[in-house]
């Protein structure tokens, strides 16, 4: 960088942001905790469901073949 530009940002402090309702004005980072929320919830049922419909099976498969075996 060239020291004009190093100077442009020697004073500059970050500062955290909260979330405001009153200033921005939506509820959609609410909406997006429900879903994902929703969505862990659906796959842990599936995740069970699977598990109990396979019961104590055991799957066996045979070796995969490939062009390079001999």
């Amino acid at each position: 960088m060239s020291k004009d530009k190093k100077d442009l940002f020697k004073d500059y402090v970050p500062e955290v942001l909260e979330y405001d309702v009153n200033v921005d004005g939506s509820d959609e980072h609410k909406i997006r905790e429900e879903h994902l929320s929703t969505k862990e919830n659906l796959v842990e049922k599936i995740k069970k469901a699977k598990a109990k419909a396979k019961g104590n099976q055991t799957t066996y498969r045979g070796n995969i073949r490939t062009e390079n075996e001999k």
